[in-house]
């Protein structure tokens, strides 16, 4: 297993990856460990050292899952991939996991932090479709709408409901 898994922030990236690495014994890589500078105001990291990263862990895992919402940093990965999914989930879907997520001690020191940091998560999310950068729907569809390999698209986080195989 060589799964790519991307979506809008709050699509359920995180939670899925965790799943399929429990299921298949792969070995999670979430992007946002390696795109960030440990400094504040957060700083995107450069992209050759993010490029090493990448690197360095597919070369290292038989079976990994790499998930996160940089098209620029998954494209890297492409070539060493078998499978992509895209969760492309409504932007209210979104908006609604991001306000139901637990805290992330890997992200935020308290909880509190986490959600003062809501309200901008949530313009973030809801964003999605008008940005034109690495992290907007436009890129993600360019990024799956090029990749040859097994891929699916998901439209639900639930199980019972609707998954394009393409």
């Amino acid at each position: 297993m060589k799964i790519l898994l991307f979506g809008n922030s709050g699509s359920g990236k995180s939670t899925l990856a965790k799943q399929l690495s429990a299921q298949g014994g792969g070995v999670h890589l979430d992007l946002d460990a390696i795109a960030w500078l440990d400094v504040v105001p957060p700083q995107r990291a450069p992209l050759s050292e993010s490029e090493y990263k990448i690197r360095q862990f597919t070369d290292d895992q038989e079976s990994w899952v790499i998930e996160g919402c940089y098209s620029d940093l998954l494209k890297l990965a492409v070539p060493c991939a078998t499978e992509m999914i895209y969760l492309n989930l409504p932007i209210s879907a979104c908006i609604e996991n991001a306000r139901n997520r637990p805290w992330e001690p890997h992200k935020y020191a308290s909880i509190n932090l986490q959600d003062e940091n809501l309200p901008m998560l949530v313009n973030w999310i809801a964003n999605y479709e008008s940005r034109e950068d690495t992290f907007s729907r436009q890129a993600h569809l360019q990024l799956f709408n090029s990749f040859s390999g097994q891929k699916a698209m998901y439209v639900t986080n639930s199980d019972e409901e609707t998954q394009l195989d393409m």
